[in-house]
């Protein structure tokens, strides 16, 4: 028998459960969540061994992303199938109730410090709620080193070493490998990293894991040698507008291993590229993809791969929708 086509595809949320988390994912992914305790992360498209995400629609439903890899990797990737093994993104949804933990991610330089299979990890942040108590800390204050951050570890002063700002809905925040970070304070964002979970904490804002009863591990030493020192404070990207009729167009990131833009509009327009894979992220709105003569439903939340042989879709929203739309690396940055 023919294989079915691929098709635009949905992934089921793997939610996870987080001492920092709250209970507002299931408002943005649309299902229950799991228990009743603090979910921070609602994993919504990764290719990891312990963690892959099943597909939720069409013929294929059921099935992890991995396994369409491995059957139809030109298909999915085009010209990426090669330098990728796996999908190189992986995207989450966060809410941060309680302050996440200031912490590093190594980048590809830190050889030393990356696990077998892992790779080091570039992250991005559109914020999607905020209040005024949600604060992002990202970056180094002038002067920073080694020795005087740890003196502050030591002290307790360590937030007292990092920028900070209270974030509104829309900001988009890059954090390069390297950066120091944390979150918190009632704020929900859309995370695109780097395929990888390999995080150093630094400080932990003594927070006490219910399921535990103790304190997290640091690795500060580890931290240490992966923090940028040269790298000073970071703040919201301003988007640079590429289109603004029919649609406005504007994009928020762009690095070696992903770009983001962000889409508003009312009347049909295009998303995704030919034999190119794209993801698409509903932020707000209703409306349908349309491919191959098949309409595909999206809403706030839905979170959609468009494989290399779907290429570009029409969207037809049904009033004002807001997407984001997400890049590939282009197999330059791939671990072999």
């Amino acid at each position: 028998m023919t294989p079915p086509r691929l098709y635009p595809l949905q992934f089921e949320p793997i939610c996870q459960y987080r001492l920092w988390g709250g209970r507002r994912l299931g408002e943005w992914l649309s299902v229950p969540l799991p228990g009743d305790g603090p979910i921070g992360e609602a994993w919504i498209l990764s290719d990891r061994a312990d963690h892959s995400t099943l597909i939720a629609n069409g013929p294929f439903k059921g099935r992890t992303l991995g396994q369409l890899l491995d059957d139809f990797p030109e298909e999915i990737m085009g010209a990426l199938a090669y330098p990728f093994r796996r999908f190189p993104l992986l995207l989450k949804f966060l809410d941060v109730h309680q302050m996440l933990s200031v912490q590093v991610h190594p980048s590809d330089r830190n050889a030393a410090y990356i696990p077998p299979g892992e790779s080091g990890k570039t992250e991005a942040w559109v914020v999607l709620e905020a209040g005024s108590e949600s604060r992002i800390y990202a970056g180094l204050k002038p002067g920073v080193t080694e020795a005087t951050l740890r003196q502050a570890l030591a002290d307790g002063t360590t937030a007292d070493q990092l920028p900070c700002f209270n974030p509104k809905p829309g900001d988009g925040v890059l954090l390069p490998a390297g950066a120091v970070h944390s979150l918190g304070g009632d704020i929900v964002v859309f995370e695109v990293q780097q395929n990888s979970d390999v995080t150093f904490r630094l400080y932990d804002w003594d927070h006490i894991d219910a399921k535990t009863g103790q304190r997290r591990p640091l690795q500060v030493d580890q931290a240490m040698a992966c923090i940028d020192f040269a790298q000073g404070s970071i703040i919201p990207s301003m988007p640079v507008v590429e289109e603004k009729e029919p649609t406005l167009r504007e994009r928020l990131f762009f690095c070696e291993h992903f770009g983001v833009w962000r889409i508003f509009g009312e009347t049909p327009f295009t998303v995704g590229v030919t034999a190119t894979p794209r993801v698409v992220v509903c932020l707000s709105g209703t409306g349908r993809l349309e491919c191959d003569g098949v309409h595909y439903p999206i809403r706030k939340g839905n979170v959609l791969l468009l494989p290399a042989v779907v290429g570009a879709c029409l969207c037809q929203p049904h009033g004002v929708v807001s997407l984001l739309e997400i890049s590939l690396p282009n197999g330059s940055s791939a671990k072999r």
